[in-house]
C-alpha cells in the first residue's frame, strides 16, 4: 500500500516539475517586457479562471472559510512569497542555474520534515544535508559574480517553497486539491495586482505576450495539482528527489531556447546536490525497509 502511494507520488512529482520548469521558461521570455507584479497579475488571472472551471466541474470548491485554516493559510502566505522571489530572479539569472539552486528543496524539505514532523533523520543524512547546501554554494560562487541578489532570492524561494511542502501535509484531506490551487492561485493574482505600481506600473502588451503567460498559466496549473497530489500520496522522504527531473527541462530549454551553456561550476555543485539528495533517499528507504525486519524477529526468551 505504501509503495503504491510512494509510485503514484513520484508519478505526479515528475509531472509536477515538468509543469513548473516549462512555466519558468515561459515567464523568463517575458521578464524584459513587464514587472513581476504584471507577470503573476496576467498568469494568475489564466490560472485561476481554468482552475475555477476544473474545481467547479468537479465539485471541489468549498468555503472560504477554509482559508482560515492555519496550515492552509500559512501554505498560500509561503507560495506566494516563493513566487515573488523566484519571478523576480528569473529575469536576472541563467534558467539552469535558478533551477540549479532550486534543486536544495528536497534536501530543505527532509531538514524542516525533521525539524518539525518529528521525521527521523539519522546523523549521515544531516551529513548529506550540509554537503548537498555546500553544493548550492558551489554553483552560487560566493563573490561579486555569483553571489547576488537574484541568488539570494531564489535562496528564498527554496526556504518558502519547503515551508509550503510541509504545510501541505497539514492540511485535511477533506479538504480536495484543486480547491486549495483555486485559493492559492486567487491569492497571488491578487497579490501581483498590488505589486504592479511599486514596481514600475503597468506596460503594454503584445498578443503574444498575453498568450505566453496564458500558456505559462496551463503549465503552473498542471504544477499546482500535481505538486499537492504529490505531497498528500507519496512520503516526503521518498518523493522529493524526484524534483530532480526539473534539471532536465530547465538545462535542455536553457541550451535550445535561451544560448545558456551550464559551466563547470555549476555543473559541480549539481551533481553534489542531487547526490546528497539521493543518498538521503536511498538511506530512508534502507530505514524503513529495516525496520519491519526488526519487528518481525522473535523477542528474546
Amino acid at each position: 500500500m505504501h509503495s503504491t502511494a510512494n509510485f503514484r507520488g513520484a508519478i505526479f512529482m515528475c509531472l509536477a516539475m515538468a509543469g513548473f520548469t516549462c512555466n519558468d521558461a515561459l515567464v523568463k521570455s517575458v521578464t524584459g517586457v513587464m514587472n513581476s507584479g504584471q507577470i503573476m497579475l496576467v498568469r494568475g488571472f489564466f490560472t485561476s479562471i481554468l482552475v475555477l472551471l476544473l474545481a467547479r466541474h468537479f465539485g471541489a470548491m468549498r468555503s472560504f472559510r477554509l482559508v482560515l485554516s492555519p496550515a492552509v493559510a500559512m501554505r498560500i502566505a509561503a507560495e506566494v512569497a516563493a513566487s515573488i522571489a523566484y519571478i523576480s530572479a528569473l529575469g536576472q539569472l541563467p534558467l539552469a542555474n535558478a533551477s540549479a539552486i532550486l534543486q536544495a528543496l528536497p534536501l530543505a524539505v527532509t531538514l524542516g520534515a525533521a525539524l518539525f514532523l518529528s521525521e527521523p533523520v539519522g546523523w549521515r543524512r544531516w551529513l548529506a544535508i550540509l554537503i548537498g547546501f555546500l553544493g548550492v554554494l558551489i554553483v552560487l560562487r560566493p563573490g561579486p559574480d555569483g553571489f547576488t541578489g537574484a541568488a539570494l532570492s531564489v535562496i528564498a524561494s527554496v526556504v518558502f517553497a519547503a515551508i509550503r511542502d510541509l504545510c501541505t501535509r497539514r492540511i485535511d484531506h477533506a479538504i480536495p486539491s484543486l480547491f486549495i490551487s483555486v485559493i492559492t492561485a486567487t491569492v497571488i493574482t491578487a497579490t501581483g495586482a498590488l505589486m504592479i505600481v511599486p514596481l514600475g506600473g503597468w506596460q503594454p502588451m503584445s498578443a503574444a505576450t498575453v498568450g505566453t503567460l496564458a500558456a505559462a498559466s496551463i503549465l503552473l496549473l498542471v504544477g499546482y495539482q500535481f505538486i499537492v497530489l504529490a505531497m498528500r500520496n507519496g512520503e516526503i522522504g521518498i518523493i522529493a528527489p524526484f524534483r530532480y527531473t526539473s534539471l532536465i527541462w530547465s538545462i535542455g530549454i536553457g541550451i535550445l531556447f535561451f544560448s545558456e551553456e551550464p559551466d563547470i561550476w555549476m555543473v559541480t555543485g549539481v551533481a553534489i546536490i542531487v547526490a546528497s539528495g539521493l543518498y538521503t533517499f536511498a538511506r530512508e528507504r534502507n530505514r524503513r525497509m529495516a525496520t519491519p525486519a526488526q519487528e518481525s524477529e522473535p523477542a528474546s526468551p
